[in-house]
Parts: structure tokens; C-alpha cells; sequence
């Protein structure tokens, strides 16, 4: 049996009319968990449990435009008033009572819940002594509650709470924690807290802050989120101490400026320099997307007031369908600033920074590129090339069946700021036919092409060995193949397999005199096994070395019944039928260097590689590198590594390292890494860093030694006996802090995984 009143309707919580009536409590179906945002997420080990437990199951939904009232009893006294006893539940669209009793007062003017209550919306969960609802004055009132949002994972008590349309929640005497239950190793004390006046913002008044029941700290007035959504406000700072920077503060600000639009202002005191501003900007629309960041210190007290800087413009814009702009512009103020300041984008051992626009078009068979690169070279050396502009072409166009053409061109303008260095144009166009056949047990591949550069060098007075004009035609030919067998074996287990994989390069280069052309933008290349089928000895098309070698390389691999690679070998050399010209080097046992690569899946915890060159004439090794690692899972890991270089810039590498990191128990983590010059006799690079973390806050402490590669000025080499030392300190809370813009600890090699140095 139901009853209708004409209900004005509870203006903030439910905003329709009401409609109450009399069930069995069969009828009764409690609201599906997951309804509400956010508490799927809560439901793990480190969340608290639903302050209303609701089992899962679907809801009755109330008729539209009105409210269900469910009871075991029902007395209606008037028309107006009507009492509900036993499992009292309030159903609506929005939200949800559950008490023992409720009455309905003046047709709805007054609405009162009594005997533990418990109220339910997709943003809050209440339970209370009692819940009053006014409808004239629009407001919602409950005593003594404990409250847990669920947008955000934070909760609390409260001696009231109030909810009306002119001032939100309104929270006296209350506190406020992100821990879960049982945890309040942090929380907020205030004698006010408002969560609907500032948007997804609240507001805390005379506020508290505990740590462990310690007061720490004081405010008048805090703002917190409420709500996963961007909005402004000052972000966790970030505290550090050096050798040459004294005590590092930065203190964030975020500006959700729009939708699109937002920006990061951050203050950064260093008591060695002086006060520095970082800021970025970020934008994305329809069409664009990027940021705009600015590092400025007017007044560097340790470079004799120097200005220091940093700016960094990236962009991408999609003009059409095929048209794309790229921008790509970085810009320091002096060779040591990585090092004194740190980088987001770039670390201590880049040798330059890189300035680039480009103009792409695209499509299926031609791609047109238009850039500009130029690059600040750090360490103020003067003999870098920039190439303003370029402009590259290519063009495919598929064959019959594996056949296909192709012509990849290039025109660019190389200037130098160094002006007793030559400038030059070059113009260079390669046209060739391509083959290519892939099947499971083979690959086939072969091109035959033409390459052919023009070069026009000014400023070849201060070097007559540069022809002020210079054309190069040089012819190429390549055929690859590969051979894929496999057997079983048992090695790795039961169904696993063995591979063989013989592959086979022949290549052929003419050769054309390219003494009289300058370097600018070739460089001699490293090789690995993979290397050794590149065919070319430099990178950039100024020096093209003439070739009439075969490469020859075997693979083998282990695979497991699973397909999973658990040991793999590669080994491979060159064999060279002709001297090369280009380079000068008379190849007397017609050889290239023995290259090899060993990787071993030793067990599921256990892993090995390494990579070696040795040279064929000395049966010297040339290059090495080794890395054991054990890692049990994403959070424990040994790594022991070591790489040798016999010839690096005239100089012998030979470092050793050590890095790990484990955790201590549930909570604590340690993690370090050491790495020595066995050629200098001295550690190199020292780390040691301690994490506790927990359900609700976490703190990170460092310190560190490392080499310092500062520049001494007008100079291009750094200083190898100059070392940094210093700590550095992070902490939040979890809930209330943003981990954007903090120098994370892990990606710095706290606790994330080292790879091993590569030797190519």
C-alpha cells in the first residue's frame, strides 16, 4: 500500500518529490558498490573499508520524479505526517538513507532519520546519531558523524555536518586524514572544512596539522582536492642540500588557467646563487599541443652575478590531414647549467642541446620534411655544424610484388659559428630498387642504387685542402639473407626449441675521392653485432666509405615451451676483399673486429649479458661490457656491471659498477648504486637512498657523490678532479600532493631498474 504527498522536494540532496510506502524486506535491494565513484578503487589494502557496507546487488529504482520510502512499518497519522519503523530505507536517483526510523513532518517540510544512520551519494558516505532535512531552508544536518569521501580516498568525524544549496558541505569540529582506518599517522584538525564553496576545492579553517598526534604546523585557512580533477593550488615542495648550491627550496604553484590551458610557477631558493623562477606553461587544442618552460636566475652569487637560464619551447601542430609543424627548441646560458641546476629534459653527460623547427608532409609515398636544426654545444666548443635549413624528400613507389623504388634526396645549408671554419651547401639524391621477401624460415633482401652529392664550400681560403665545388657519384649493391632453423631440445624444458640463424651480407660501395670535402654532420660509429650489416662507417653522408666486404653473423637461441627467450648467442664479423681507400687503412688480415653478444635467462631471477669486441689483428679486446643482475621482482634487485673501452676519444674506460635496491620490510626501502674507474683508481659515483612509504604518506632521503663535469670558463673540458655531494629530501601526503614537477627519486635511480652501459 502506498501513500502520495506533495513535497516541495529536498532541494540540495535528492531535487525531486517524494513517494513513500510500505514493503517486506525482500523487496529491499541495497545499491550496487561500484555505483559510486571511487570506491572500486578503495577496495585494496591499503583503503578503508565502505563506512556504509552495501552488498552488491542491483537497487529498485525509484519511479522518476519522485522518492521510494521502504519500510517494515509504516503509520501514516495524517495525510501530511507518516512514521517508518525497521529498515527504514530512502531511495532516489542520487542518494540513500538507511535507518531504523525516519519521520516525514508537514508533507516533507521536515524529514528526520533516527538510529543509526547511514546516508549513501556517489560523493560522500555518512553514518550519524541522526539526520535532519529541511526543505524550506533547503539544508540536510547530521550529529556526531563519521564521514568517508569517496571521489577521494579521505575520511573522518565530525561534531556536525551540514549540506545545504547555499554553502555546500559544511563540516564543524572536524577532522580529515587519507589514511585508512586504524591509521591516523597524519590528519587534519580544523574547526571548520567546506567541500562545496570552492568548485573541487575544500577549505579548511584554523586549521592543525598532526603527524602521529604531534602537531607540526598551523593555517589559518588550507585548501585541499576533493575531487581527481586539475585545479589550482601550491603543490609539495622540494627540499635539497649541495656542495655547490647550499640549501635547494623550490615551492611550487599550479594554475589550472582553463580547460586547456595550465601553467606551473615555482620559486626556487638555492642559498649558494641566489632565488630562481622556474615556469611552464602547457596548451593543447584541437590542431596543437605543447609547453613553454623558462628556468631564469638573475644573479648567480657563485658565477660573479652571471645570469643563468634555461628555455625550452616544444610544439606540435597537425595543419592538415598531411601537414605537420614540430618544434623543438632548447636553449641554456652557459655549458655548466645541467650541471649546477639539474634538467627535467636533458642530464650531466649531453654534450649539446638541440634547436629544431620542421614542416612535415606525409602521405603514402612522399614525405617532405623542411627543418631547421641548430644546437648549443656545451662546453662552448666552436667546431659543431648547424644545418639552417634542410630539406629532405622521399618517395616510394611499390613494384611488382617484393619490388619496389624509391629516392631519398636531401638538400642542406651547413654554417659554423666558428668563422675561420667553411660554410657549405649539399645537395645529394640516391634513387635505388629495393627487393624484399620475408617467410617463416628465411628473409631475402637486396637493393642496387646510385648516390650522388654535390658540394658547394665557402670560406676555403683558410683551408685550400676543401674544393670550393665538389661532385660525388658513387653506385651501391646489397643482398642480404637470413636462414631461420629450429629443433627441439630439453635444455630449457620439456616442448622447447633451439634456434639457428645464419645471416649473410654482401656489400659492394664504389669509391670516389672525399679528401677535399669538410665534416659536417659525420662521425665515426660504434658497432655491435647488428652494427656490422649497417654498411656504413659514419654517420651523415659526408664521408661514404667504398666497400667490397661480406658480413657474416650466426644466432642461436633457447626458447622455452612458452616461447620465452632464455639464452641467446650472436657472433659475427666482416671479411673485407679490398682495402679501403676512403679510410686509408691497409687491411692486412682483411678482417673486421670479432663482435659477440651473450644474453642469459639463468633462472626467473637470474639474468646475464654481455657484449664484446676483440680485434682481429692483436686478438686484443677492444670493447666489453657485462652485466649480472638478479632481480626477485619490481622492487628488489642486484645488479653487478662492467664496461671496457680501449679507445674512446684517445682515452681507456674502464669502470665497474654496483646498484640495488631491496626493500627493509613492508614499509622501508633502501636502494644504491656505486660505480669505479679501475683506470683512475677512484669511485666515480656514490648513491644511497632510504623510502618509507605507507597507505597515506611517503618519505624519500638521499645522498650522493658524483663527479661534477663542470666547465671552467672558456673552457671545453670539465674539470676531472671536481666533485658534487648533497642530500635531498621528498615528502607528502598521499592524497593532498601532487607527485607533477617533484625530481622523482626513481627515475634518478632510486629505485628503478639500471640498465647496463651499451658499448654502441
Amino acid at each position: 500500500m502506498k501513500w502520495e504527498f506533495p513535497i516541495v522536494g529536498w532541494i540540495l540532496v535528492f531535487m525531486t518529490p517524494l513517494a513513500y510506502g510500505q514493503s517486506s524486506p525482500s523487496e529491499r535491494m541495497p545499491i550496487n558498490p561500484t555505483s559510486a565513484p571511487g570506491l572500486a578503487e578503495q577496495l585494496n589494502m591499503c583503503s578503508t573499508p565502505a563506512l556504509v557496507p552495501i552488498t552488491k546487488q542491483t537497487l529498485i529504482a525509484s519511479t522518476p520524479g519522485s522518492i521510494k520510502v521502504l519500510a517494515d512499518k509504516a503509520n501514516i497519522v495524517t495525510n501530511e505526517t507518516g512514521r517508518f519503523d525497521g529498515n527504514v530505507q530512502i531511495i532516489s536517483p542520487n542518494a540513500n538513507i538507511f535507518a531504523n526510523s525516519a519521520t516525514i513532518i508537514n508533507d516533507g517540510e521536515r524529514v528526520i532519520a533516527t538510529g543509526d544512520v547511514r546516508f549513501v551519494n556517489p560523493n560522500l558516505q555518512v553514518r550519524s546519531s541522526e539526520i535532519a532535512l529541511d526543505t524550506q531552508r533547503a539544508e540536510f544536518a547530521m550529529d556526531a558523524a563519521a564521514y568517508q569521501l569517496t571521489a577521494l580516498s579521505g575520511r573522518g568525524e565530525a561534531e556536525g555536518i551540514t549540506l545545504s544549496s547555499a554553502k555546500g558541505v559544511v563540516l564543524d569540529e572536524v577532522s580529515f586524514t587519507t589514511c585508512p582506518l586504524g591509521n591516523n599517522d597524519w590528519r587534519i584538525q580544523a574547526s571548520e572544512i567546506n567541500l562545496g564553496q570552492a568548485g573541487n576545492l575544500g577549505q579548511a579553517y584554523n586549521t592543525r596539522i598532526y603527524v602521529k598526534d604531534v602537531p607540526v604546523f598551523y593555517l589559518p585557512y588550507f585548501a585541499f582536492p576533493v575531487t581527481s580533477a586539475r585545479q589550482s593550488g601550491l603543490l609539495f615542495p622540494k627540499l635539497s642540500s649541495s656542495s655547490e648550491n647550499g640549501i635547494d627550496y623550490t615551492q611550487p604553484y599550479y594554475w589550472n588557467i582553463a580547460p586547456n590551458y595550465d601553467a606551473t610557477i615555482a620559486p626556487r631558493l638555492l642559498t649558494n646563487r641566489g632565488l630562481m623562477l622556474d615556469t611552464e606553461f602547457r596548451y593543447l587544442s584541437e590542431l596543437s599541443q605543447g609547453q613553454i618552460r623558462l628556468e631564469f636566475l638573475p644573479n648567480d652569487d657563485e658565477a660573479e652575478g652571471e645570469k643563468r637560464y634555461f628555455v625550452r619551447i616544444q610544439n606540435v601542430t597537425q595543419l592538415s590531414d598531411n601537414w605537420f609543424l614540430n618544434i623543438d627548441f632548447n636553449q641554456i646560458s652557459d655549458g655548466n647549467y645541467i650541471v649546477d641546476f639539474g634538467s627535467d629534459f636533458f642530464n650531466r653527460a649531453d654534450t649539446y642541446v638541440q634547436q629544431n623547427a620542421s614542416l612535415t608532409y606525409q602521405s603514402e609515398r612522399l614525405d617532405v620534411t623542411l627543418r631547421v636544426a641548430d644546437f648549443t654545444i656545451i662546453g662552448e666548443q666552436a667546431n659543431n655544424y648547424r644545418a639552417v635549413p634542410e630539406l629532405q624528400l622521399s618517395y616510394h613507389l611499390p613494384l611488382h610484388q617484393n619490388w619496389q623504388f624509391d629516392i631519398n634526396s636531401e638538400l642542406a645549408h651547413f654554417t659554423n659559428t666558428n668563422q675561420a671554419l667553411a660554410s657549405a651547401s649539399r645537395f645529394h639524391i640516391a634513387p635505388q630498387i629495393t627487393f624484399n621477401s620475408v617467410a617463416s624460415h628465411y628473409q631475402v633482401d637486396a637493393e642496387l642504387g646510385a648516390m650522388t652529392t654535390f658540394y658547394k664550400q665557402q670560406g676555403s681560403d683558410n683551408n685550400t685542402q676543401l674544393a670550393e665545388e665538389k661532385t660525388r657519384n658513387l653506385g651501391r649493391a646489397r643482398i642480404f639473407g637470413a636462414m631461420f632453423f629450429e629443433r627441439p631440445q630439453t635444455i630449457t624444458g620439456v616442448d622447447s626449441v633451439v634456434t639457428l640463424e645464419p645471416q649473410v651480407q654482401y656489400l659492394y660501395t664504389s669509391y670516389a675521392d672525399q679528401s677535399d670535402i669538410g665534416l659536417y654532420d659525420s662521425a665515426p660509429l660504434l658497432n655491435n653485432v647488428q652494427g656490422l650489416f649497417r654498411g656504413q662507417e659514419f654517420s651523415g653522408l659526408d664521408r661514404i666509405v667504398d666497400n667490397n666486404q661480406l658480413t657474416v653473423a650466426l644466432t642461436s637461441r633457447f626458447l622455452d615451451a612458452n616461447s620465452q627467450e632464455r639464452a641467446s648467442i650472436n657472433i659475427g664479423q666482416i671479411f673485407y676483399f679490398d682495402d679501403s681507400k676512403v679510410l686509408a687503412i691497409e687491411r692486412s688480415n682483411q678482417r673486421s673486429s670479432l663482435a659477440a653478444e651473450f644474453d642469459f635467462r639463468l633462472s626467473n631471477r637470474w639474468f646475464f649479458d654481455s657484449q664484446l669486441q676483440l680485434a682481429s689483428q692483436t686478438d686484443k679486446v677492444e670493447r666489453t661490457s657485462i652485466t649480472l643482475a638478479y632481480r626477485k621482482d619490481s622492487n628488489s634487485l642486484i645488479q653487478l656491471s662492467q664496461r671496457y673501452i680501449r679507445n674512446l676519444a684517445n682515452e681507456t674506460i674502464n669502470q665497474v659498477g654496483f646498484s640495488a635496491t631491496w626493500p627493509i620490510n613492508e614499509h622501508w626501502q633502501w636502494a644504491g648504486r656505486w660505480y669505479r674507474d679501475s683506470e683512475l683508481n677512484r669511485t666515480i659515483e656514490s648513491y644511497f637512498g632510504l623510502e618509507y612509504e605507507s597507505c597515506c604518506w611517503a618519505l624519500r632521503v638521499v645522498g650522493y657523490r658524483h663527479l661534477a663535469n663542470r666547465y671552467a670558463f672558456g673552457q671545453t673540458q670539465t674539470n676531472a678532479a671536481e666533485f658534487d655531494s648533497g642530500v635531498a629530501l621528498q615528502f607528502r601526503f598521499k592524497g593532498l600532493s601532487s607527485a607533477r614537477r617533484q625530481d622523482n627519486m626513481l627515475r634518478n635511480g632510486m629505485f628503478g631498474y639500471r640498465q647496463s652501459y651499451a658499448i654502441n
